[in-house]
């Protein structure tokens, strides 16, 4: 393909992405295929011979729709939000024409120079405390793009645990290998906190202590410091807390005011986990549960989710750099803050349509889609009330973050009003 047809083809294409995403309600929204479906419509081993790029666009209808689940549909209710919007896409366009290996400052400036910019802009909006900025007379760290909150809380575990382990070698009189020191390690989490923690810490071959959520299924720093207090006298050393604000399951809050003054008496990381609700944050009355942010080591969350950006695509600030290397022109301590060598052209990508959305949808467009979305999960919520006699729950309130608990019982009566459409939100 030269730059003639790519032309043709781009917009034929562009016209197809219109047309699906304009029509996408009309899709059914899960797939009725079986596991291997696609075996069947396609051959053994790739081509020897280049094929004709009709043959290839009509494919997608043929063989990639047949599968797919629409997340975009209206219709699309499970699992957690995943949003795009035409900025996004445009600047996914653009990143991926240029396609930059980001591995420092000198090897795409652009690349280094635009990431730290927007990481600020999301700090401000969201109103993260100003340690955080990356331009900023009180800065102790930074943002950067990671690929998924997943990804984010293994790092920020390694960096704790690597900060509390020198900590440890620094007061022994004696030589003590890290790997024994690794073994007293502890960590805490609310038994509401995704998996995703679980996992950092086999991956780390550290203990994870999940402790018990209230009534409102939130961790309570009473909670904490009692669990630190048994574990010291076990003779483990507490080093992290993953606190979530807002929990897969139910889209619970931790008490982050009580949390923060355990973990900073106790000499705890605190790291935030916000990977759903943090978008909540661009409207400053939904920002209740924020009050004590100022003693967390780090904060994460999803613009995937629910901001319009693209698919993978997660924002993470951490308090402390994660290098001793000075910064330079030549330099950026970003490339150490991510697991992998080079800030990759996905990030780039990333970066790009936060941008576009930024500066083409604006702070107050991206604060008045959460508002609208909070306002439908209140008036869903009353809705599912009225037509099915079981109790719903609404996190933090009357000021739910746009996501509706039901707790059903004696039948499947809500299951079918949904399905047969009897309830629309």
């Amino acid at each position: 393909m030269q730059a003639e047809e790519y032309n043709r083809r781009g917009k034929e294409l562009v016209d197809y992405i219109s047309k699906y995403l304009g029509s996408i309600r009309e899709r059914r929204v899960i797939p009725d295929v079986k596991p291997g479906y696609m075996k069947e419509l396609l051959p053994d081993s790739a081509p020897v011979e280049p094929e004709d790029w009709e043959n290839i666009f009509n494919d997608i209808e043929r063989v990639i729709m047949p599968g797919v689940v629409h997340w975009q549909s209206p219709h699309m209710h499970a699992y957690y939000p995943s949003l795009t919007s035409w900025p996004s896409m445009l600047g996914d366009m653009l990143a991926d024409a240029i396609n930059c290996v980001g591995f420092t400052w000198a090897s795409s400036p652009a690349c280094t120079e635009l990431e730290t910019t927007v990481m600020d802009w999301l700090c401000k909006a969201l109103g993260l405390p100003s340690f955080f900025l990356h331009h900023h007379p009180d800065s102790r760290g930074g943002g950067i793009l990671q690929s998924t909150v997943s990804e984010s809380t293994l790092v920020a575990l390694l960096a704790a645990r690597k900060d509390k382990i020198l900590q440890l070698r620094a007061e022994l009189d004696q030589e003590v290998d890290d790997s024994i020191l690794n073994s007293r390690l502890v960590a805490y989490a609310s038994d509401q906190a995704h998996s995703s923690v679980e996992k950092a810490g086999l991956i780390s071959l550290v203990k994870i202590r999940f402790l018990p959520s209230d009534e409102n299924l939130s961790l309570r720093g009473d909670t904490l410091k009692q669990a630190i207090q048994e574990d010291r006298r076990r003779g483990l050393v507490p080093f992290l807390l993953c606190s979530t604000l807002g929990t897969t399951g139910v889209c619970a809050f931790d008490k982050l005011s009580e949390l923060g003054p355990v973990c900073e008496e106790e000499g705890l990381w605190l790291h935030v986990d916000a990977a759903y609700a943090g978008s909540a944050y661009f409207c400053p009355e939904l920002r209740w549960s924020l009050q004590g942010i100022e003693f967390s080591d780090s904060f994460v969350f999803n613009p995937s989710k629910w901001m319009m950006v693209h698919f993978d695509c997660t924002y993470i600030e951490y308090q402390r750099e994660l290098t001793n290397h000075h910064l330079n022109p030549c330099f950026f301590p970003t490339k150490v803050m991510i697991l992998i060598f080079h800030i990759r052209n996905k990030f780039v990508t990333s970066i790009s349509a936060i941008c576009g959305v930024f500066r083409e949808l604006c702070r107050r467009s991206c604060a008045d889609y959460v508002r609208a979305e909070v306002e439908l999960c209140i008036m869903g919520g009353a809705v599912q009330h009225r037509a099915v006699q079981h109790s719903t729950w609404l996190p933090g309130g009357d000021s739910g973050i746009a996501q509706i608990c039901v707790n059903g019982s004696g039948n499947n009566s809500m299951h079918f009003f949904f399905f047969n459409g009897e309830i629309t939100l």
